[in-house]
């Protein structure tokens, strides 16, 4: 039997959530499918004991007024503000970032900041004159110095590649407006204009999973239906129209119609799962896009305040841990006993790694050890913990991305009821309000409206507000959205 409905939503994360319940809101029913056992993706909250954790930290901070809309109408007074605090730990010290003029000095000494300040102003008379990588972004931005000192590590223990190898879209995307002026800037005169130097943020009290629950719950409250452990493992189709896809629920396959199609999934594994299969040269392209993988360990240790942090960054080389959260700086209530801390330890990694293929044991082990080398614990101190592996958490921006993703974009785009969304379904490093308007308005696209949704992009996204004139105006030589906020 083939049940027939009019949406499908393949994910249910940011994205797809979003769409879902855009489009319940406006009495169209729509069934989301989601693999994970529970929704949210990787902004979901995981629970071990009653102690509550992030896949990675989630802050909800936007000037979207569509997104921040959206998640005071679903969270309501369950929002709690929190104040942003996080270090650069290096050499052995602790960084304040932004950058504070008198930490800096102490920390690295006056000679060493005069080599930095030397640097920043040798590359503003002599900068890079392409900015194709990562390596040329920071370094025309900041000066080779700073960069080797605050930026080359911590980075490439994220990818796993040189810098050199990562495309300057990455830095572009995620730390847009901020320069070793701008940062100095706030240190002195306490002036923030960049997105990346916020001070406080939105954060719901018992994590962002919270967020994506309530979606779901809402969803479900207008008749539509969320599905989880239900992974889609084929997308049946005749030419450049979906028919129907096959999900695999329980150990059993069911087969769902429907008119039109929204996919959050990784837009490999959607390319990869077509049938009839899609044409070879778009099989390459979707074989060659890499991810990037994410270990957390969450410790529970028994003291009531180990650091003031909500996450600090480890650009030491010397540990693989590249980024701590500190739980219950999030919020107070995600650690249930207020005489313990509970710290996530992350690693990133590639599946089937080294790394990725360790014990569970062995992970407890290697997080003990590297948060009482980095002084934060003491082994004695850690009484428990537990192991999450993601994998394809970060799509990765190397030399060649852009090239395949075009050709898997213009194949997709081709097909007259399908979209797709969200970071792995548009195989872009964004955050999740960028993910929740990709969403959003593949959900007004079916209501009518038209909006090219690998046209929405981080910096529009930051946009203080969302004019028609805004939406209207060039993105170089693209066409940018033409989009009517209510």
């Amino acid at each position: 039997m083939v049940k027939s409905v009019p949406v499908v939503v393949i994910g249910g994360g940011p994205a797809g959530l979003t769409a879902a319940y855009e489009l319940a809101k406006h009495g169209q029913r729509t069934v989301v499918f989601e693999q994970g056992s529970m929704v949210g993706g990787i902004a979901r909250t995981e629970e071990y004991k009653g102690y509550r954790f992030d896949i990675g930290g989630h802050r909800f901070f936007t000037k979207v007024e569509i997104v921040q809309k959206l998640w005071y109408e679903v969270l309501g007074s369950d929002f709690i503000k929190v104040p942003r605090l996080s270090r650069i730990y290096y050499d052995g010290k602790f960084f304040s970032y932004p950058l504070q003029i008198k930490d800096t000095l102490a920390n690295l000494g006056i000679g060493e900041s005069l080599k930095i300040m030397l640097s920043y102003a040798k590359i503003k008379v002599r900068p890079c004159e392409q900015e194709e990588t990562l390596e040329e972004w920071v370094t025309n931005r900041f000066g080779r110095r700073l960069f080797r000192t605050f930026f080359k590590t911590y980075t490439e223990k994220v990818w796993g590649i040189e810098c050199d190898k990562i495309e300057a879209d990455w830095a572009a995307q995620r730390i847009k407006g901020l320069s070793l002026r701008s940062a100095v800037m706030n240190a002195m005169f306490n002036v923030n204009n960049t997105k990346t130097l916020i001070k406080e943020f939105d954060y719901p009290r018992l994590g962002p999973g919270m967020m994506w629950e309530r979606f779901a719950e809402a969803i479900a409250q207008r008749e539509g239906e969320v599905h989880l452990n239900a992974g889609v493992v084929r997308l049946s189709r005749t030419g450049k129209h979906i028919d129907s896809i096959t999900v695999r629920q329980e150990g059993e396959t069911r087969e769902v119609a429907a008119e039109q199609f929204i996919s959050s999934m990784p837009v490999t594994a959607l390319v990869q799962r077509l049938d009839p299969p899609a044409p070879d040269h778009v099989l390459k392209a979707s074989r060659s896009l890499n991810y990037r993988a994410f270990i957390i360990v969450p410790l529970v240790i028994n003291d009531p305040h180990l650091f003031p942090d909500n996450w600090i960054y480890i650009h030491s080389p010397e540990v693989t841990v590249g980024r701590i959260q500190n739980f219950k700086n999030w919020s107070p209530e995600m650690v249930p006993d207020a005489s313990k801390t509970c710290l996530g330890m992350e690693y990133f990694c590639d599946e089937g790694d080294a790394l990725w293929n360790m014990s569970d044991t062995e992970l407890l082990d290697l997080a003990t050890k590297e948060v009482a080398q980095l002084g934060l614990a003491t082994v004695e101190s850690v009484e428990d913990g537990c192991v999450i592996r993601q994998p394809k958490a970060y799509p990765v921006y190397d030399r060649d991305y852009r090239d395949h993703l075009q050709v898997i974009q213009d194949y997709l785009e081709q097909f007259d009821n399908l979209q797709t969304t969200g970071r792995n379904g548009m195989h872009r490093y964004n955050n999740q309000d960028h993910s929740m308007l990709t969403g959003f308005f593949a959900a007004r696209n079916l209501m009518g409206e038209s909006h090219d949704l690998w046209d929405v992009n981080a910096e529009r996204s930051y946009h203080e507000s969302f004019s028609k004139e805004q939406w209207n105006e060039k993105k170089g030589k693209e066409e940018a959205e033409k989009a009517v906020v209510s």
